[in-house]
């Protein structure tokens, strides 16, 4: 994979603007920016795969990450997204195979664990983005065990408004575009599965779809 030319990246992050998601994406690179003076940054388009060291850490700046696994049947399974000010890499996790690839035109930042070791204002960020991940496995470990399928397509749709949603009239748009694979891959479903529901709730009123294919949730 040929990365973009590295940039540098800048110090100063409160965790309370991070974590607001109504926040510009312009305001949120600046803190992070800050934060993370001096290492490397590297862009990405959409649909690109991250490479994956066991030695390196990735910092999302701008854009969106799916992580996902394999299943020996040849089956992918959703484990999560990343988004801006949230890590992901190797150390992360124990999951073999792990990938990450971008949902949108991305740009990450890449450090090393000697690198973090060397840095406690860095390891202290890096921690409470780790509570947010942890909070939104322990999230979607919850809506699998609903016995619906709807009932998990509804929950993962709403856990998704809260971590990717921007406010519009209608109520939350999500930032990123979710193909219906992606969202049977979270839920253990099938694609034709996923259409069905959603057109439904598309229906009932409880969301819309824009030409874009992007997903509102009602408010």
């Amino acid at each position: 994979m040929v990365l973009s030319k590295p940039q540098k990246a800048g110090l100063a992050l409160t965790s309370r603007t991070i974590e607001t998601n109504d926040n510009s994406s312009v305001a949120v690179r600046e803190h992070l920016n800050h934060l993370y003076q001096n290492f490397p940054v590297h862009s990405f388009h959409r649909g690109q795969e991250i490479p994956l060291e066991a030695h390196q850490i990735w910092i999302v700046l701008r854009g969106v990450v799916l992580l996902n696994t394999l299943y020996p049947s040849g089956d992918e399974a959703l484990l999560g997204l990343a988004v801006p000010s949230m890590p992901l890499g190797l150390p992360l996790t124990q999951v073999t195979p792990y990938s990450a690839v971008t949902l949108a035109d991305a740009e990450l930042l890449l450090l090393t664990l000697d690198e973090l070791h060397r840095s406690p204002t860095i390891q202290q960020a890096l921690n409470q983005q780790l509570i947010r991940r942890l909070q939104q496995s322990e999230s979607m470990t919850a809506l699998l065990g609903l016995r619906r399928v709807e009932d998990r397509l509804k929950q993962f749709l709403l856990l998704l408004s809260q971590s990717v949603g921007e406010p519009c009239k209608q109520g939350r748009l999500l930032s990123v575009r979710l193909t219906h694979q992606h969202l049977a891959n979270a839920l253990g479903t099938t694609r034709v599965t996923v259409t069905r529901i959603l057109n439904q709730l598309r229906s009932d009123g409880w969301l819309e779809i824009t030409q874009g294919r992007r997903i509102i949730i009602r408010g």
